[in-house]
């Protein structure tokens, strides 16, 4: 049913009137909007095993900024991307080990988790068809948790509801497996059904990596390079996690504490991720590059790359919310880890394209965007470049479609959910409940004859 948009006006005003809420009555009751403290940091909630964002340290009550690091159970993640690269192998297998489980797998270990992955790959043709070929949605988050979602029909027991630790690890290490294979054929639905592009479902394959299945998936020839595979394995692995307390992450939180089921936790989750201020970024980074390649004539000049970035600092280019997209972050101030990491290897793969020149646009806006931002709001901390800045031009290279980028983040983050659903139901906390405080006034129940 479409309801008439004079009737929906009218409506919409009543609403506006009945829930806007003062601003000043926030501060008036000590209301944590956000669950965030008036310094930025957030409202502690809550403890973890898994993951720690570290970007600031408290004196006094006072935040003081140092560089940025992540660590996952304890090890920071730069030393796992080193010893990827060091030993030449993929690493996103071993970081979801380490997510999952708490400690680094034996090589041993490591060959029979790769192996478990590996089976959970193919789907069957029965859930294939039924959860992702019959009516594919245009926007491929909503495809990716309506399968998710679908998958609860398909549980292998025919115990969904089941909350033991044993039923969570398989329920887990299914949804880790297939995720990658249900991204990259919604993909394709979408792209024949909605697109008009042929219809190309091809096989994964157990013996290869999740980065290397998911290029092998979504291309029509299947084929990529060996750095094209090792960027996108970086990518995954650091979107892997980021603490307890992101939206996606406190989502599994607040879901699983209520007893519900895996598979509506992850679905949340992702719905959640889908978010414009949450997973989407990278897409804001990419159309605002898009604007300034097309307005900025020199892109060698720091003046003409800078005084278009005033421009969108004031309002007057992009889209006028004086954001500079891929700058800044709730915990990160001096340096983001992820994006120190992943500008390393979008270099190597911009001299591999022959984008060297869109590459050096990308670290002038590094360089030249936190200046301009800090002009505009004196009391602010530092500001640094953060991983969307460089995550969507390493997808555009690699010719992921954009309408992946987000589900991409969804794949790699996956494992996170199930390390803090799996968090929250062995230490079995109390539903989560936060408080909200009614601000209106008791009134009496007006007869309809009287209204």
């Amino acid at each position: 049913m479409i309801l008439e948009k004079k009737w929906l006006r009218k409506q919409a005003e009543k609403v506006q009137k009945a829930d806007w809420i003062d601003p000043a009555l926030y501060r008036k009751y000590g209301v944590k909007r956000g669950l965030r403290n008036d310094n930025g940091t957030g409202v502690l909630v809550g403890l973890t095993t898994i993951g720690n964002v570290h970007g600031y340290v408290m004196d006094e009550g006072e935040r003081h900024p140092v560089p940025g690091e992540l660590y996952y159970r304890g090890i920071n993640v730069r030393d796992i991307v080193a010893a990827d690269k060091r030993e030449h192998r993929f690493g996103y297998e071993e970081t979801a080990y380490l997510l999952l489980f708490g400690d680094l797998p034996t090589p041993r270990e490591l060959v029979d988790w790769k192996n478990r992955i590996g089976v959970c790959r193919k789907l069957s043709d029965g859930f294939k068809e039924n959860a992702i070929m019959r009516s594919p949605p245009k926007d491929l988050m909503n495809a990716l948790a309506r399968t998710v979602l679908f998958a609860y029909a398909f549980d292998p027991d025919g115990n969904p509801d089941d909350l033991s630790l044993e039923k969570c690890l398989e329920q887990s290490i299914d949804l880790i497996g297939s995720i990658p294979t249900i991204a990259a054929y919604a993909y394709q639905a979408k792209a024949h059904y909605h697109d008009g592009a042929s219809l190309m479902i091809r096989n994964p394959d157990p013996r290869r990596s999740t980065a290397e299945n998911l290029l092998m998936l979504i291309r029509e020839d299947g084929r990529y390079t060996k750095l094209e595979a090792e960027t996108l394995d970086l990518a995954l692995i650091l979107h892997a996690e980021h603490g307890g307390g992101n939206n996606s992450s406190f989502t599994t939180h607040v879901v699983t504490s209520s007893h519900s089921d895996i598979y509506s936790s992850v679905a949340a989750s992702i719905l959640a991720l889908k978010g414009g201020r949450h997973g989407g970024a990278n897409l804001r980074v990419m159309r605002q590059m898009d604007e300034i390649k097309a307005n900025v004539r020199d892109w060698e000049r720091d003046s003409s790359v800078a005084a278009y970035l005033e421009r969108i600092a004031d309002r007057k280019a992009g889209d006028r919310t004086g954001l500079i997209y891929g700058l800044g972050h709730a915990v990160y101030t001096i340096s983001d880890p992820r994006a120190q990491m992943l500008r390393t290897k979008a270099e190597a793969l911009a001299k591999e394209k022959g984008r060297e020149a869109e590459m050096r646009l990308f670290e002038r806006v590094e360089a030249l965007g936190p200046a301009i931002v800090k002009s505009r709001h004196p009391r602010a901390e530092d500001v640094c470049a953060n991983v969307d800045l460089y995550s969507g031009f390493v997808y555009d290279m690699l010719a992921i479609p954009k309408e992946l980028y987000t589900p991409l983040f969804a794949v790699a983050r996956c494992v996170s959910w199930c390390a803090h659903r799996m968090e929250e139901l062995v230490n079995e906390g109390p539903i989560i409940r936060p408080a909200y405080k009614p601000i209106f006034h008791p009134r009496e129940y007006v007869r309809l004859d009287d209204r």
